[in-house]
């Protein structure tokens, strides 16, 4: 039996009436399945998740709570967010794994009760097998049950070939499915731009696999796209897991024209995005001023002007 019917044969609908492992009852939403290119849910119809990435765990735990989930979801209309659990860093999982697993339980539980998507990112840049296997075999063991959750087992291959990147997604890939049959976003090398070398060598062998693409606007323009276009002729599921409006570098002037463009080619498409990031620095992507609380409540002048052009288009997609 295929993944995709065993995740109709096991959850199904029925899923929506039960708690997600110990966590909060599930509502609102359907399993995911990818089809050919497509994101679906259970009755087949085609899903575009639109939402916000919050910033590096590590740095920025103080916007990872319920409530602050639970705002974006009612007053952006956020259908995802992601929790970009910082790996590498002073601070972050490698050094202090029980409370990096809190703070993304506590995005979990948020999404859960807001009836919204969560992805579980290992916001990460370099490999690390054994404690991404440690990781995700935890995660998805305790959240087996629950459908709101995207594992995101990359964050951003930099320099490490695709081979190597392939060779690390299946052996984490055959750890998670060994409790939980939900989507997977595998990254990309050159920090998840190189779709065209992926969609020469997919992942064979395995379901519910998509594959992630970030952008920045005013860095990435017509010829990623057309690099992104190329993938999606051979069939390749792509899923942009991390977005903005500005440089690469999070940083430099909004290019709202090239910012748009993307959005236009995501919606045409039928590609889910995510904007970078729930942050309140001094990098032109931080989508919120110093002065704006920690647990969401947020007016039109605790936003940064990416935080406003996001919301913006969020509210207008998603009606």
């Amino acid at each position: 039996m295929k993944l995709a019917d065993k995740i109709l044969a096991t959850i199904g609908i029925a899923i929506l009436l039960a708690g997600c492992g110990n966590k909060q009852q599930a509502t609102g939403c359907q399993p995911l399945i990818v089809k050919g290119r497509f994101l679906t849910n259970t009755n087949g119809d085609t899903v575009v998740l639109r939402g916000v990435s919050y910033g590096w765990s590590n740095w920025w735990q103080q916007y990872y709570n319920t409530e602050s989930v639970n705002w974006l979801h009612n007053d952006w209309h956020c259908s995802v967010v992601r929790a970009a659990m910082g790996v590498e860093p002073r601070g972050a999982y490698l050094s202090n794994p029980e409370k990096s697993i809190a703070m993304v339980d506590s995005i979990i539980e948020g999404a859960i009760k807001s009836g919204i998507y969560v992805i579980v990112d290992w916001h990460a840049h370099g490999i690390h097998t054994a404690e991404a296997k440690q990781f995700f075999g935890s995660m998805a063991s305790r959240y087996a049950d629950c459908p709101n959750i995207i594992w995101e087992i990359f964050n951003e291959p930099v320099f490490q070939s695709w081979d190597a990147v392939r060779d690390y997604a299946e052996q984490i890939i055959d750890t998670i499915r060994t409790h939980s049959p939900n989507v997977i976003l595998v990254g990309s090398p050159h920090w998840n731009q190189d779709v065209n070398i992926v969609a020469e060598k997919t992942i064979e062998g395995r379901e519910n696999i998509m594959y992630a693409m970030h952008f920045y606007a005013a860095t990435h323009k017509q010829w990623l796209r057309n690099r992104c276009d190329s993938a999606l002729a051979n069939n390749l599921p792509l899923f942009i897991s991390e977005s903005g409006c500005c440089e690469a570098n999070g940083r430099g002037p909004i290019n709202s024209d090239e910012w748009n463009r993307w959005i236009d080619w995501c919606e045409t498409n039928k590609i889910s995005w995510v904007a970078w990031s729930i942050t309140s620095n001094d990098e032109t992507c931080a989508m919120l001023q110093p002065m704006a609380s920690f647990t969401g409540n947020w007016q039109i002048y605790d936003l940064s002007a990416c935080g406003k052009l996001t919301r913006q288009k969020i509210l207008e997609l998603n009606k």
